[in-house]
């Protein structure tokens, strides 16, 4: 059994940066960088704040999803968007063994160091969403993404849950919503090496519709977010 419980934060989407060898590929791209779909707006400063609250280690990019999406498997059909349409495979496979798999291999090593030191990992995967999808707008301000196969993950998220709007009442807190816990993403691939007893694969999704000046989140949403993580990582 674990001696104690062990945060990680990631976020993958946290930037829209193009690295300069493909600068030319997304030359008149301004508009679609800055979209949702060019990265997570919010994400970053949101996982850098819980990190410092909580003194937790944190991993993240900058670089748009757009060039490559860290968190989809390598046989995901958006692992790459269509302005890489025309690179050729061994271009891609370069992209990969630069940006996707150090990124990966990093955080997956912190994940078994911290258990192999007796930690039960918490892994939060930090992520925004955009309030209408397709004309249909979203119905949560905050989602919690879990395995329901996996009771610690579940049970920490219902938790979590409870916490959350036990201290904002008006904040509209759904599991596995606005995508399920189970869809292609990071910590549905850690789930395969880890134990469920000994890894959390947990995604925060957070509405885009809260942000604060279109860059960072309320004070008080973070500090909710924060003061009730702090509580349920504390082990009896």
């Amino acid at each position: 059994m674990a001696e104690y419980c062990k945060l990680l934060l990631s976020c993958e989407h946290g930037g829209n940066t193009v690295p300069a060898a493909y600068r030319g590929l997304f030359q008149a791209q301004e508009e679609l960088l800055a979209s949702h779909r060019g990265y997570d707006r919010g994400s970053l400063p949101l996982a850098r704040f819980l990190a410092q609250q909580l003194n937790a280690t944190l991993e993240y990019s900058t670089t748009t999803r757009l060039l490559v999406d860290l968190n989809r498997s390598r046989s995901s059909k958006s692992l790459f968007s269509e302005v890489l349409a025309e690179v050729s495979a061994g271009e891609k496979e370069q992209i990969l063994a630069r940006y996707y798999d150090p990124y990966r291999n990093a955080l997956r090593d912190r994940v078994g160091g911290f258990i192999d030191h007796g930690a039960q990992v918490v892994h939060l995967s930090v992520h925004t969403f955009t309030p209408v999808l397709h004309g249909q707008p979203r119905s949560a301000d905050l989602g919690l993404l879990y395995d329901p196969s996996r009771n610690e993950e579940k049970r920490f998220c219902r938790d979590w849950q409870d916490l959350l709007q036990q201290q904002t009442s008006d904040l509209r807190v759904r599991c596995n919503y606005p995508y399920r816990g189970t869809a292609d993403g990071l910590t549905r691939s850690f789930r395969q090496f880890f134990p469920a007893q000994d890894y959390l694969g947990i995604e925060l999704e957070v509405n885009q519709a809260l942000l604060a000046g279109n860059k960072t989140f309320p004070e008080a949403l973070q500090k909710a977010l924060s003061d009730t993580l702090r509580d349920l990582l504390i082990k009896d």
